[in-house]
């Protein structure tokens, strides 16, 4: 169970993955996000309130994942982001590339998952509730490595 309470955004195409895995996080103690597509994930991370991690799936129906990937660490770079997705194909490696963790969907992942999230909150001795502040003005997506 998680001592404190950080907010997790979790975004999948599918509303019955997104609601269990709304319930596993909140049963674990997190505040939860939910987005069904590119443009809610968006709208969620740019307003005010706490985010601390985003658990991805790159398949939504209005958007590109990759692009989306590059917008988001574009404007919040500090975003730890977890894909959520099956094995990737070649053609998506560089958006493998760009998230702090993956985790492969299959039956059992949830677990994996929680680990990775929970994993990611307490290595960095982040505090919850810290606002994650987008760059003002920057509209495209740039290149970066993460670190």
């Amino acid at each position: 169970m998680v001592q404190e309470a950080f907010t997790v955004l979790i975004a999948d195409r599918n509303p019955h993955v997104r609601e269990f895995l709304r319930r596993e996080f909140l049963n674990e103690g997190y505040r939860v996000l939910t987005a069904k597509n590119g443009r809610e994930v968006l709208k969620q991370v740019y307003k005010p309130g706490p985010l601390d991690v985003l658990v991805l799936d790159l398949d939504l129906p209005d958007t590109n994942g990759s692009d989306l990937l590059d917008i988001l660490q574009d404007r919040i770079p500090t975003l730890p982001l977890v894909l959520h997705a099956f094995t990737p194909d070649g053609s998506r490696e560089d958006a493998f590339m760009k998230a702090n963790a993956f985790v492969e969907k299959r039956g059992n992942s949830v677990d994996r998952l929680k680990k990775v999230v929970r994993d990611l909150l307490t290595a960095g001795k982040k505090t919850p509730s810290e606002v994650m502040e987008p760059k003002p003005g920057i509209e495209s997506s740039t290149e970066r490595s993460r670190t």
